[in-house]
């Protein structure tokens, strides 16, 4: 059987400097001094090459280029077609509040919980209309509705044709708004029926038949 080491010894090792433990194995393969650049310094040295070459030039005029091309044609809503028959539905735009609306003093307007049926409110004057720009039957059917209608692109040129018609288009970006109507086709049209909205999908005249 093992012998215990005396409660001195013991005490002693763990008390000794490491350097007393330590011992010396010498070198062991070639040792290279640490000669790795600063991060910062690396980027400031690689924007003056870029700089220098017409680099960030050229990366800063194909942004600009893109950038006016996508406000000039957004991307189409996807999924969208032209409607080949008619459908009429309500949407109801009541939302249940998450959290309490409080006025500028702080009073309690609604509290969390409550449905708010935003039209009780605020009314929609002015039908809205969801249509495709490049689609000259679609356009003229929208322009010949209600002159104060909000034009709402799902695809198109909205400055263009704001510059060749006179009137006001947006675009609905993303299809957030078709989507939250449910509308899967164009020509639509949306517009207020009480505390209700009636959403629309117009079927017009097939392109052939026309004179």
């Amino acid at each position: 059987m093992k012998k215990l080491l005396a409660p001195s010894i013991l005490l002693a090792l763990i008390l000794c400097p490491a350097q007393a433990l330590a011992r010396d194995y010498g070198q062991r393969g070639t040792v290279f001094p640490v000669i790795e650049r600063d991060l910062l310094e690396q980027i400031h040295s690689r924007l003056t090459q870029m700089e220098q070459s017409g680099e960030t030039a050229r990366l800063n005029n194909e942004l600009k280029r893109r950038t006016i091309a996508r406000v000039n044609r957004p991307d189409p809503v996807a999924g969208l077609v032209r409607a080949s028959e008619a459908r009429r539905w309500s949407f109801d735009p009541t939302i249940t509040l998450a959290a309490d609306i409080r006025g500028a003093k702080g009073e309690l307007i609604h509290a969390a919980g409550t449905r708010v049926n935003p039209l009780d409110s605020v009314q929609l004057r002015s039908p809205l209309l969801f249509l495709d720009g490049d689609d000259p039957d679609q356009l003229a059917w929208a322009l010949k509705q209600d002159a104060n209608a909000k034009l709402i692109l799902v695809k198109g040129a909205p400055l263009e044709l704001m510059k060749a018609r006179q009137r006001r288009f947006y675009f609905d970006q993303g299809g957030k708004l078709t989507a939250k109507f449910g509308i899967r086709s164009v020509p639509a049209r949306v517009q207020q029926d009480g505390r209700l909205l009636e959403v629309s999908e117009i079927a017009l005249p097939p392109r052939e038949a026309r004179p």
